[in-house]
C-alpha cells in the first residue's frame, strides 16, 4: 500500500478530486486563450503567431506580455498585430490595436473588433503562497506546434524579486542594472516548464479558473536554444493584480 501511494504521488494522481478540477478549468480556459502574432502580405506565410494571450473584460481585451508586443511591432508599418483564435479547427486573426503598454511589469493590453470572445476572471494575486498548485496554458513554441492549446501544471516554488543582485559584477549587464535601479517587485517563480511561445499565457488557479498570473520568461540555462534542448523548468509571471 506505501508503495502504490508513492507511486500515485508520483503521477500526480493521489487526489482524484484536484485532478477533475483541472480538466473542468481546462476546458473553460481554453475558449479565452488567444495567439499573439501578425499578419503580413509580404511574408511566407503571411500568418505568423509567436505567444500568448488571454481574454478578460468585455471579452474583446486581450491580456499578454510587453516584451512580445514590441518585438512584433518592431518589424515596421507592413506588419499588422493581431490575435489568432481556434474556431472550427482552423485559425481565424483578428487585428488589434495596442490600449496600454507595461514595460516595467512587462504587460501589455490588445483591443480587438467583432463577436466578444469568453472571457477570464482575475483573481487576487496578494493570496497566493508558495507551495499552491497552480497551472497554466498557452502555445509552446508557436508555429512549430501549431494552434493547439497546451496546459502545464506546476507550484508555486518561491515569490522572489524579479531581479536579483548578481554575484559579480562581471555578470552584470545594462538590462540588469536598470532593473535593479527600479522599484523592487515580486513575481512568482514555478517549477514548470514553459518553452518560447508560452509567453503571455495565463497562470491560473485549477480549482477557480481564476486568473492570478502571466507568464513572462523562463530562466534560460547557456544560449536561448538550451530553452528548448535543456529547459531549466523554472519559469516566471508576473502577479495578475498588476494588470488592474
Amino acid at each position: 500500500m506505501k508503495i502504490l501511494c508513492c507511486l500515485l504521488l508520483s503521477l500526480g494522481l493521489s487526489n482524484p478530486a484536484a485532478a477533475d478540477d483541472l480538466v473542468r478549468a481546462i476546458e473553460r480556459i481554453k475558449p479565452s486563450v488567444v495567439g499573439i502574432g501578425s499578419f503580413q502580405t509580404l511574408r511566407t506565410p503571411a500568418l505568423s503567431f509567436v505567444a500568448t494571450g488571454f481574454v478578460v473584460a468585455d471579452g474583446l481585451t486581450v491580456v499578454t506580455a510587453a516584451h512580445v508586443v514590441t518585438d512584433l511591432l518592431a518589424n515596421g508599418p507592413p506588419t499588422s498585430l493581431g490575435v489568432l483564435v481556434r474556431a472550427d479547427e482552423a485559425a481565424q486573426f483578428r487585428s488589434a490595436t495596442v490600449v496600454a503598454l507595461d514595460k516595467e511589469h512587462d504587460l501589455a493590453r490588445l483591443r480587438i473588433k467583432g463577436t466578444p470572445l469568453p472571457a477570464l476572471r482575475l483573481g487576487d494575486s496578494s493570496k497566493v503562497r508558495e507551495g499552491q498548485s497552480l497551472a497554466f496554458m498557452g502555445f509552446p513554441l508557436g508555429m512549430v506546434l501549431g494552434l493547439h492549446h497546451a496546459t502545464h501544471r506546476c507550484i508555486v516554488s518561491a515569490i522572489t524579486p524579479l531581479a536579483l543582485p548578481t554575484t559579480s559584477a562581471r555578470k552584470l549587464d545594462g538590462k540588469l542594472l536598470n532593473q535593479l535601479q527600479k522599484p523592487d517587485y515580486a513575481v512568482f517563480q514555478l517549477d514548470g516548464t514553459a518553452y518560447p511561445g508560452s509567453s503571455g499565457s495565463p497562470l491560473f488557479d485549477p480549482l477557480t479558473g481564476e486568473v492570478i498570473g502571466v507568464v513572462n520568461m523562463v530562466f534560460v540555462k547557456g544560449i536561448k536554444e538550451a530553452a528548448i534542448a535543456a529547459p531549466s523548468g523554472i519559469t516566471y509571471a508576473i502577479p495578475a493584480n498588476f494588470i488592474n
